[in-house]
């Protein structure tokens, strides 16, 4: 789960009506926002992969003050039956362990956070969870409940043993991104005073045609097998996308990472997600609040928002074209509207000044197209340009093509 989300769903949990605990018991503990100055968050997972691995420690805020603040100046290490593991800050709010390492099977790991006013968090000791890759991961056209197209990505997953059951899934998306109104040539100022108002074209000295987006997911993405006969997941959607939606224009990619959880976190997380949904629990007239597995060890009655977790993670990646499922279609309308106008150079006497051309050009908001080759009025300039979105891709992602890109 991303570090947004978290301060956004933790900000809802503030304002809302209602939580009920559920960890087996129900629990309601009153309080208004405005009485509540700030409370951590620990976000803390480590898995099977051999890196240095980061926790994430902030003050949220009520939800009508401003936030989330980094927890900075914080010691923080991992005590287990197999030694201690250090933390350090590498960014405000961001530790980093100081050595990589990976979490094993039947060794036991608590979390402890020492911040730097001297109080100390502790976590319940979590171990290991069942070794279960995912199955398979592939994309469909699938036509939605309210009748519109797209593409839906699922993930097939199996544990013959039927120990696994509970799944929290995170995707990064990758997307090839081809600027619509792209020419060769840049126009740039040469002279911004008045009366030269100054501009020539010369070749572009990068690429800007072609360029790579990202994204990450920042939604709560949770399935479990309890109330199947198998522990087997079969054609669970994690990523919806409309026919409509750009990103799939030309060539994307999806990394899909699955965790698997215990009972108690993935009872945490559909609780998180209960709160992120639209009038799920805030229909009750009860405030409450819930809770992780990390306490104050100094302040029994402060509450902590967070989840400690030692999970195995698998990961796999995907590729698709447009035309892979929408073949001979129209692709989807870009980003921005690519409209062509013609901004004066400069607006003559007795302004003493250059025009919107020019301050287009320096404000990076505009584009060369064209040469306009019949101003029509002084309303019209030189040349024809374009948002900026639409002849340099960089605006969108980088040119640089990824590692792990494959055509």
């Amino acid at each position: 789960m991303k570090y947004k989300s978290v301060d956004k769903i933790w900000r809802m949990v503030l304002a809302s009506l209602s939580l009920y605990m559920s960890f087996g018991c129900t629990e309601e503990v009153s309080f208004e926002t405005s009485s509540l100055e700030s409370a951590l968050v620990i976000e803390a997972v480590i898995t099977n992969e051999v890196k240095n691995h980061e926790i994430m420690l902030s003050r949220t805020y009520a939800f009508e003050l401003d936030g989330p603040q980094p927890e900075t100046n914080a010691r923080v290490f991992i005590e287990s039956n197999d030694g201690t593991i250090e933390f350090t800050e590498s960014s405000s709010g961001r530790y980093r362990a100081t050595r990589p390492f990976s979490a094993q099977e039947n060794i036991n790991y608590q979390l402890v956070v020492l911040t730097s006013n001297g109080d100390r968090y502790s976590s319940s000791p979590v171990a290991m969870t069942k070794t279960t890759p995912i199955g398979r991961l592939y994309a469909e056209r699938v036509v939605g409940e309210l009748n519109e197209d797209g593409v839906t990505i699922f993930v097939d997953s199996f544990d013959p043993e039927g120990e696994s059951q509970f799944y929290r899934f995170e995707y990064e998306e990758a997307y090839k991104v081809i600027a619509p109104k792209w020419r060769a040539e840049d126009l740039v100022v040469t002279n911004p005073n008045w009366p030269a108002c100054a501009v020539a074209l010369i070749p572009k000295s990068e690429e800007q045609r072609v360029c790579f987006a990202k994204d990450t997911s920042t939604a709560i993405i949770i399935g479990n097998t309890m109330a199947l006969s198998e522990d087997r997941l079969v054609r669970f959607p994690v990523r919806r996308i409309r026919d409509d939606n750009y990103i799939m224009s030309h060539r994307y990619s999806i990394l899909v990472r699955q965790y698997i959880q215990t009972r108690e976190a993935h009872t945490y997380f559909e609780t998180l997600k209960e709160f992120s949904g639209e009038g799920s629990l805030f229909s009750q007239s009860q405030p409450g609040f819930f809770e992780g597995n990390i306490f104050s060890e100094s302040n029994a009655n402060e509450k902590v928002l967070g989840f400690f977790e030692a999970s195995f993670v698998s990961e796999e990646r995907l590729f698709f074209n447009y035309e892979d499922f929408f073949s001979g279609e129209e692709l989807p309308d870009y980003v921005a509207s690519c409209f062509e106008f013609t901004p004066v150079r400069d607006q003559g006497h007795p302004t003493d000044r250059c025009g919107s051309l020019i301050g287009g050009l320096l404000n990076e908001e505009i584009m060369y197209w064209d040469v306009n080759p019949k101003p029509e009025s002084t309303q019209q300039g030189p040349f024809i340009v374009v948002p900026r979105i639409c002849g340099d891709c960089r605006v969108l992602g980088s040119n640089e093509i990824p590692e792990f890109w494959t055509e």
